[in-house]
């Protein structure tokens, strides 16, 4: 029994720390279906969408009858005084008396100049306009996730620099140490290679710490209650066959594009309906009345009357301070804006598109360039080294090739970045995130 319990707590022992070291690994596309599973923004936008569904009804519209029940029950106590012309003379203190009136009245609107079909397109198109708040708030979700994941890389990236800086300051600690101990370096450069491996293994220290910190914006983006560690072991690849034209042809199939084309359309069904205000409404109205009046006392001690009715009420707007005329007025000056609010977000929309594009290309460019910039610097950083372990070069030497190093590794990882988030930006232009 006491072998098997230290075979266990072996066994424990070796498998507890691989459950620590195991971590999660989110690739992009579960960070985005995630993110569009559980995004407030997105959830608040099609519960809209949802609200202006439930809105486009014929009923909300006015087009469908109205039906409602009404019922008035009065008791009363009074005093009675009352002298007939056939002489009889009533008087009564604290006369009880109860008035009861109900009725079902139904009505519906025959005719309003179109007023009911206005409204009912205006409801379409707010359903129209509701959808495509929806499709933007996807595409912006999914933008801000790929930023951010993207961003993950970047800073992983940012890592591997430091890394590297810290394996070339122990390398030269190491040489230094070595020269010491044959009596060939001195105290000062030793110090000084000390202080250099400290400094950079402070810097990866700090620059894990904005790799975690990345991590926890990723998973808040994603609308996750709870933060846990996980891994991204992507790397970052940009698309390079995106054309200006391709993009600016796609405009106006931008959502924000097709939104405002939607509130030009809302903005035109109001004036219909400001229009119909002026215009005289036909309705029919039926019901069924009951009333009954009741009293202890006085000539009519009970007066009962009930029964159906049916008719059509005219309404004919003669003059109403021109009110009418100004709300229309008012209503045409809306869609003339609309309509220029559409014409300066298309141009505000090409020009985002062509800037964009401009920077894509000249980050292209210099990504390449950059690219050789970075072997360079990798060859000459390892150059000095091994001239610096035949005392041909100084401890400044080195730290000078490493600070090129990682200028250019740092300049270049940035490059690479920028040119994947103008990659986004156009393919959210495009309306062609998630795709």
């Amino acid at each position: 029994m006491m072998e098997f319990m230290k075979k266990t707590i072996i066994y424990l022992a070796l498998f507890i720390p691989l459950i620590g070291a195991a971590q999660t690994t989110i690739t992009l596309k579960s960070a985005i279906d995630t993110t569009l599973s559980h995004s407030f923004d997105i959830q608040i936008a099609g519960n809209n969408l949802d609200i202006s569904k439930i809105n486009n009804t014929l009923g909300v519209a006015g087009g469908l009858p109205v039906v409602s029940a009404t019922v008035n029950d009065n008791q009363s106590v009074s005093n009675v005084n009352q002298k007939l012309n056939t002489g009889t003379q009533i008087n009564k203190s604290s006369a009880t008396g109860n008035t009861m009136t109900s009725s079902i009245t139904a009505g519906i609107v025959l005719f309003n100049g179109f007023k009911i079909v206005a409204t009912k397109g205006k409801l379409e198109y707010l359903q129209s306009l509701s959808q495509l708040q929806l499709n933007i708030a996807i595409q912006n979700s999914i933008a801000t996730v790929m930023t951010k994941y993207y961003d993950i890389i970047r800073q992983q990236e940012f890592s591997k620099i430091f890394q590297s800086s810290l394996n070339v300051s122990q390398q030269k600690l190491d040489i230094v140490t070595a020269r010491k101990s044959v009596g060939m370096a001195n105290d000062a450069d030793y110090f000084q290679a000390l202080i250099d491996v400290n400094t950079a293994d402070q810097n990866l220290k700090s620059q894990q710490l904005l790799v975690d910190q990345a991590k926890t914006d990723l998973l808040q983006i994603m609308s996750q209650k709870q933060y846990y560690p996980f891994s991204v072991t992507d790397s970052i690849v940009v698309d390079r066959s995106i054309a200006l034209t391709t993009v600016t042809n796609y405009l106006k199939q931008n959502p924000e594009y097709l939104s405002a084309s939607q509130q030009i359309s809302i903005n035109r069904q109001i004036v219909k309906e400001v229009s119909a205000l002026r215009t005289p409404t036909l309705r029919f109205n039926t019901g069924y009345n009951l009333n009954r009046t009741q009293s202890s006392a006085g000539q009519l001690l009970l007066n009962q009357n009930y029964g159906p009715y049916a008719g059509l009420n005219l309404q004919i707007p003669i003059y109403n301070g021109n009110a009418y005329k100004v709300q229309k007025e008012t209503a045409v000056f809306n869609v003339n804006n609309a309509m220029l609010d559409q014409e300066n977000l298309l141009n505000t929309l090409t020009s985002d598109a062509v800037k964009m594009h401009q920077s894509y290309t000249a980050t292209l460019v210099q990504l390449d360039s950059q690219r050789k910039s970075i072997q360079t610097s990798a060859k000459l950083i390892k150059l000095v080294l091994q001239r610096f372990q035949v005392s041909e070069a100084t401890l400044l030497d080195v730290k000078a090739a490493q600070a090129s190093h990682e200028t250019t590794g740092f300049q270049l990882i940035d490059l690479n970045y920028q040119a994947k988030l103008d990659e986004i930006e156009l393919k959210r232009l495009m309306y062609q995130l998630g795709n």
